[in-house]
């Protein structure tokens, strides 16, 4: 593994030492520069088998200089690393042909496996000609958390594909907003976007509205309608709420998928389709095809790319920019403008946030509706959340147990209720244990800022059992230092 040349541009002269020293550790040799302009001199003249740049130098924007690098040495891989940990930062980056984006704070043992991988990984793809960049206050989608950054590498990663993805989510996480992305700085970026909630459409007329229906097709069909497939072509399609979408719909669009051609309701001829698929559901769909209400088929064409959204909770270190964002939102819609006292941002940080990021846009929307005073404090945010809280449900007779064995046989109950008095399909003891482990060790490693070793010890599991456990669950890992 020696003999390679790292070469390094980074401005801030302790983090330049702290990787120079841990790439030296691992037999590489390392040049290093805190200029762009030294760092183009080296490439040019044919130095170096991997790069790591900042992207913010003092005389150069290395997103700049990543075009120059792909046309004179396309088979040099880039790893760029910023502190700007945006959205945007990370799709010019992909879009500019960065090999891996890291954002700041990273794991010194994640870059060097990064360096690893790229040294084994010389041909990039093609570049995609880089857009127009966009005011921070404009980009879609707003957080700098580490359970974001994994999101947004994960879009960048996907702008150069049609690829299908299906995101998880709660209600509120902003999941339209992320398929919304996928679209405007993806290949069908020049195509129409076309969303569907399939939640809000009747059963009987789903089919129609995919697909279209010819005239007379059925009573108040007097002209042909076309429907969101053709609606979208070229371009996308976000199914939102897949989850309840009816079986038999289901059948006909794994059709579609498979054949990649539909046929309207009441026509005879197909036509073809060229969309990219994006579903979205807040369910959990697995447990929905071990119940056999979603076909496991279709699930997997949908689950190509599987991208779950974090909970607000999960992300609360991201409530003061999307506070600001929402109060700016206001400003511009003609209401007046607020700020918020350090208290009241705490007692905003504090709440669990049921309706996630859905929940906190109308807060600010009535803070900034309700209140005459220009800054809010902790007592009318606390006022607020407490009227806001759902009423609470029917006592039941007699005391609840609220042990988690209690939980779990309240689950059970539920579930078995669920079949109409018809037995489950077989494999309930691995569906719950499945569902007890998720979040188990999901918290357990939000807990350790994704550290593993601290995770499994915690846990009494091996981390190799660990490890497999976390991929068979598809749990993302967010590390932080």
């Amino acid at each position: 593994m020696s003999g390679e040349k790292i070469l390094l541009a980074e401005d801030d002269a302790g983090i330049r030492t702290v990787v120079s020293r841990a790439l030296s550790r691992q037999g590489y040799e390392v040049q290093a520069t805190s200029v762009a302009a030294a760092l183009w001199r080296w490439i040019a003249a044919g130095e170096g088998d991997v790069v790591i740049t900042d992207v913010a130098l003092p005389d150069e924007n290395t997103l700049d200089l990543l075009p120059r690098i792909r046309t004179l040495r396309p088979d040099l891989p880039v790893i760029v690393m910023s502190a700007q940990n945006t959205l945007l930062t990370a799709v010019r980056a992909a879009e500019r042909g960065a090999f891996e984006y890291l954002p700041k704070p990273f794991d010194i043992g994640n870059l060097i496996a990064t360096v690893q991988r790229s040294l084994t990984s010389r041909k990039r793809p093609a570049l995609a000609a880089a857009g127009p960049a966009l005011p921070e206050e404009q980009l879609p989608i707003i957080g700098r958390s580490p359970a974001m950054q994994e999101i947004y590498r994960i879009i960048a990663r996907l702008t150069t594909t049609d690829l299908t993805v299906l995101i998880a989510g709660e209600s509120g996480t902003g999941k339209e907003l992320v398929a919304r992305a996928l679209h405007d700085f993806g290949r069908r970026k020049g195509g129409p976007f076309v969303a569907v909630n399939m939640a809000a459409i009747p059963r009987e007329l789903i089919e129609s509205e995919l697909f279209g229906h010819e005239k007379g097709a059925f009573t108040g069909a007097t002209a042909r309608r076309v429907g969101r497939f053709e609606q979208a072509e070229g371009g996308t399609l976000f199914l939102d709420e897949i989850g309840d979408m009816p079986l038999e719909a289901q059948t006909r669009l794994l059709r579609v998928l498979q054949q990649g051609e539909f046929v309207p309701v009441g026509g005879h001829h197909p036509i073809r389709t060229n969309v990219r698929i994006v579903a979205a559901s807040h369910r959990d769909l697995r447990l929905m095809v071990a119940q056999g209400l979603f076909r496991e088929d279709l699930f997997y064409r949908l689950n190509v790319v599987p991208l779950r959204l974090p909970a607000l909770r999960e992300r609360v270190d991201d409530i003061p920019a999307l506070v600001q964002h929402f109060l700016a939102k206001a400003q511009t819609d003609g209401l007046p403008l607020k700020t918020l006292t350090p208290e009241a941002m705490v007692r905003l940080k504090a709440h669990t946030w049921p309706g996630n990021v859905r929940e906190l846009e109308n807060l600010v929307r009535r803070l900034a509706v309700l209140y005459a005073e220009d800054t809010i404090g902790e007592e009318v945010i606390t006022l607020e959340l407490e009227q806001a809280r759902p009423p609470a449900a029917p006592a039941e007779a007699g005391p609840v147990d609220d042990s988690l064995g209690g939980a779990i046989e309240r689950y059970i109950d539920r579930y078995f209720r669920a079949h109409d008095g018809a037995l489950p399909p077989p494999g309930v003891y691995d569906r719950l244990i499945r569902e007890v482990e998720r979040p188990l060790i999901a918290r357990t490693l939000l807990a350790t800022r994704g550290n593993q070793l601290k995770a499994a010890d915690i846990l009494g599991l091996n981390r190799n059992t660990l490890r497999k456990k976390i991929r068979d669950l598809d749990i993302q890992v967010s590390r932080a230092p």
